[in-house]
């Protein structure tokens, strides 16, 4: 099975998901996360899915998963670089990503952490 990488940028986990995901994929990448964000103390947790064409109604409801456990674990996520056509299908699969921040970019990701960090806030509205 296929692990996704997992980068430490100051106090943020920056995730890359360079291959469409499984289902099996994206389980792992759900826990090596949770345990990522205890065991570094992260306060944000960024993914880029800019390469990703699609995600299915399972990986959508994983990145809303993620994101509710790193909450939990006191930890910003914010998904960036979903293509229109993802946004598009999540939409059409009735998948708000509640409780999921989402940026353009890895840019403004960052930059929507570091506001996060910054305020003490966890960005849930």
């Amino acid at each position: 099975m296929y692990r996704i990488p997992i980068l430490r940028m100051g106090r943020s986990l920056l995730v890359t998901i360079q291959v469409d995901m499984e289902d099996q994929t994206a389980m792992a990448l759900q826990d090596d996360l949770a345990e990522q964000i205890a065991k570094t103390g992260a306060n944000g947790v960024l993914i880029d899915i800019s390469a990703l064409e699609i995600v299915d109604s399972f990986v959508g409801r994983m990145l809303a998963a993620i994101s509710g456990i790193g909450r939990i674990l006191d930890a910003t996520t914010v998904v960036v670089g979903m293509q229109p056509a993802v946004a598009i299908t999540l939409v059409e699969l009735g998948l708000s990503l509640d409780g999921v921040k989402t940026a353009l970019n890895v840019s403004r990701g960052m930059a929507l952490l570091e506001a996060a960090a910054a305020d003490g806030d966890d960005l849930v509205e």
